[in-house]
């Protein structure tokens, strides 16, 4: 017997008893036929709340087109996204991650209850990728993302390309004196020139990149530029594959397993990607009911060699890897080389290597965007997963385009963000030190927030090399220096982050995969049976119900 072309929307308007349910249908432009073909989801995150997003109702007609060119019903419904950028460097940051759940949830909520046979989800900033991808797991209907890509660099009048980044940097060079008040400005006026996501290999980027790997979006989806006919051609293009694959039956737990995860992160090792990677990998990994841990990062890590010299820890940005032939040229040069899984099924109903079969490798271009894999910027990953007695479960660093990858040195404890961000302010953090930022983990913040604000402020006071900061917070994609983050346990629920005292000496040893405090197992167990747990910070919304429901940071922090 043949399956209905609508398997699932049937439910909801199928039969004499559905009459009702087709009545309300009919008045937002339903036809009689429309009842009998597949209907989809197309999930917007469109907002003028950030240059990320500004732009998708524009994709989101586009895939529309798409849609019903291929024959389906498309019902478009919104999912709410926050700005990490300008959320940064406050309180707002804390919302951050918990928009991740609130995004997956809210398409969960949508297409679920409707009963939608597919879905399309278009999202622009950080924490839009993996939110999607998140409700797209849990759902397991034939499912397809589209990045809205990457914003242009901006350009001072000095002729010096500048981005998100550079203001945040810039910043701290006013506070170290060496730029004036009208220097931020000029560099602020220019930093982001139009629409779409920051641009270097940032956590939007780096999501965008992984899911392309994963084969949940179309090739270039993740390097194609925000503001290009070609970007606009992909969202068209992703409606009409969208139906094929649910003709198809082609579902994303069907797409994310452990191999294809691992073409992800490799990819994003690859590329100098995110320390977000991990969280938000482990955390769609869970959704979709894959076997993933820790170990399996660093395993891949050992493995894999840091060959695009893209920022933070590089010279270039995204739309120059576009010109240099874009994400897929990348991915061809590593499947050459043995290091992708060709045979993972994608949403286009081919293998990764046969969507890459036409594609010419990188290295058959001139460009000077991705280093030989024989000459990489870093043998091997630039994401290193640490332990030690201050991280019994693991924490994260990044280590792209550092010269010093180790650091001994005093303590500097401070037990929020805002204290060592006023420390900062008064130039109190000096070379050598290794600063401390506790409770602000996934319960203790709540939210787990990014740090892009300390760093760039540290960064631009000149000491990015010279100290060493540890969190159970998280560190922004644009962070750069020797940085260790997502430290679990956290302080909040009890971690040994919470025992470190003031001027006791740190180690961060990268190479080592060691994060320790010279104290011994008899004095850190005293210390921890003489704690009290915080006040929580939040009792009430949902940071509270959060705070309640996360669980570790070295599980994905997510509440599913």
């Amino acid at each position: 017997m043949t399956q209905p072309a609508n398997p699932r929307s049937r439910t909801t308007t199928g039969g004499i008893q559905r009459a009702p349910n087709r009545a309300m249908l009919r008045a937002v432009g339903f036809h009689d036929d429309d009842f009998t073909r597949p209907v989809v989801g197309v999930a917007s995150l469109h907002s003028d709340i950030t240059p990320c997003n500004a732009h998708l109702d524009r994709l989101a007609r586009k895939a529309i087109e798409g849609v019903r060119a291929e024959g389906g019903v498309p019902q478009i419904f919104g999912a709410p996204t926050a700005s990490d950028g300008i959320m940064m460097g406050h309180s707002g940051m804390r919302y951050s991650l918990v928009s991740r759940e609130v995004i997956a949830d809210s398409i969960e909520v949508v297409s679920g209850g409707m009963h939608h046979d597919g879905l399309i989800a278009l999202g622009g900033c950080d924490k839009n990728m993996p939110g999607c991808v998140m409700a797209m797991a849990r759902l397991n209907i034939p499912s397809i993302f589209v990045y809205g890509g990457s914003i242009l660099p901006g350009m001072t009048e000095d002729g010096e390309e500048v981005d998100i980044v550079s203001i945040f940097e810039a910043v701290g060079k006013n506070q170290a004196g060496k730029l004036d008040d009208e220097g931020v400005a000029k560099v602020e006026r220019e930093a982001c020139p139009g629409q779409g996501a920051c641009g270097g290999m940032y956590t939007a980027n780096t999501m965008s990149s992984a899911i392309e790997a994963m084969g949940l979006s179309l090739p270039y989806d993740a390097s194609y530029p925000a503001v290009s006919a070609a970007k606009e051609r992909e969202a068209y293009l992703a409606g009409r594959v969208l139906i094929k694959a649910v003709k198809d039956g082609i579902k994303p737990r069907d797409l994310i397993t452990r191999r294809s995860i691992e073409n992800a992160y490799t990819f994003v090792l690859a590329l100098g990607g995110s320390t977000n990677a991990v969280l938000h990998l482990m955390a769609i990994a869970r959704e979709a009911e894959v076997e993933w841990t820790l170990a399996d990062f660093e395993r891949i890590g050992a493995k894999t060699p840091w060959i695009a010299d893209l920022k933070p820890g590089g010279r270039f940005a995204m739309h120059e890897l576009h010109k240099a032939g874009g994400t897929p040229a990348v991915m061809k040069a590593l499947l050459d080389a043995g290091m992708l899984h060709g045979d993972c099924p994608t949403i286009t109903g081919r293998t990764l290597a046969q969507n890459l079969a036409k594609v010419r490798s990188v290295y058959q271009r001139a460009q000077v965007v991705v280093r030989p894999i024989d000459k990489p910027l870093f043998p091997t990953g630039h994401i290193v997963i640490l332990h030690g007695n201050l991280a019994p479960e693991g924490a994260v660093a990044k280590i792209a385009g550092l010269k010093k990858r180790s650091i001994t040195g005093p303590a500097r404890v401070f037990d929020s963000e805002d204290a060592c961000s006023a420390a900062i302010g008064r130039r109190e953090i000096k070379a050598g030190d290794v600063v401390i930022i506790r409770n602000e983990g996934p319960a203790g913040a709540p939210g787990m927030p990014e740090m892009l604000a300390v760093t760039a402020a540290l960064v631009g006071q000149g000491l990015g090399e010279s100290i060493g900061l540890i969190t159970d917070g998280r560190f922004s994609g644009g962070t750069h220096g020797l940085v260790v983050g997502h430290v679990a346990p956290e302080s909040f629920r009890g971690g040994p982050l919470a025992h470190v005292r003031e001027g006791e000496e740190v180690t961060i040893d990268a190479d080592r995969k060691l994060l320790s405090v010279a104290i011994d197992d008899q004095e850190m167990a005293r210390r921890a049976q003489a704690w009290t747990a915080p006040k929580p910070r939040v009792e009430r919304g949902v940071l509270a119900k959060y705070a309640r429901l996360a669980n570790s940071a070295a599980l994905g922090a997510s509440t599913g």
